[in-house]
């Protein structure tokens, strides 16, 4: 997994699969919303996302009032979201 950050957009490329990707995400994630109010997260290819993150980025909207906006690349990875009725959290499109 790789993850490029650009001002308020975090491009997150291979799948998120692992506890250390997760880690690694939650800490770009801290670092970016600690400057920013909005961000944008595009998940490129992956074809799934761990509990964990779902609950972080969770965690990040309801709790803490980031307004997000999901761009995902991978199909399954969108209906995902939508049997788990975050889509609309997430504001999450397939793009």
């Amino acid at each position: 997994m790789d993850i490029v950050v650009s001002s308020n957009t975090v491009t997150v490329a291979g799948n998120i699969k692992s506890v250390s990707d997760f880690q690694q995400l939650k800490s770009t994630l801290d670092k970016v919303t600690s400057e920013h109010n909005s961000i944008t997260l595009n998940i490129t290819d992956s074809i799934s996302i761990t509990s964990s993150v779902i609950g972080y980025l969770n965690k990040l909207v309801l709790k803490d009032g980031i307004n997000m906006q999901m761009n995902i690349g991978n199909s399954q990875l969108m209906e995902l979201l939508h049997e788990l009725s975050l889509d609309s959290v997430f504001k999450a499109r397939k793009v």
